[in-house]
């Protein structure tokens, strides 16, 4: 479902998207820092520990995918929850937040 002219019109009422290809999945930049990605038609958002938690109070989970030798690999992004995609404020606030945490310099 999420190609990338999907992707730059749910991210419209946030700002313009730049959108690449990358690991079979599409970054998603917004100021030259890559602030979301789009894995199997799903959207999830850079986190930091305490935006991960906000995240999964809405209903939210981590992308994680599985090694060749068995372990879980378990990403700082955490999928768009569902309420995002139909009111554009929060899709914006919640978008604006992880930009920050992307630009973030540890």
């Amino acid at each position: 479902m999420r190609d990338a002219d999907d992707i730059a019109e749910l991210f419209a009422p946030f700002r313009p998207v730049g959108i690449r290809r990358m690991f079979g999945g599409l970054g998603i930049y917004a100021e030259g820092k890559m602030f979301a990605l789009a894995v199997d038609g799903e959207v999830y958002l850079k986190t930091d520990a305490a935006f991960a938690e906000a995240l999964g109070h809405l209903g939210s989970r981590p992308v994680a995918y599985a090694r060749k030798d068995g372990r879980v690999v378990t990403l700082s992004y955490w999928l768009l929850p569902d309420a995002a995609y139909d009111e554009p404020d929060m899709l914006a606030d919640l978008s604006a937040r992880a930009l920050s945490i992307a630009g973030a310099r540890p």
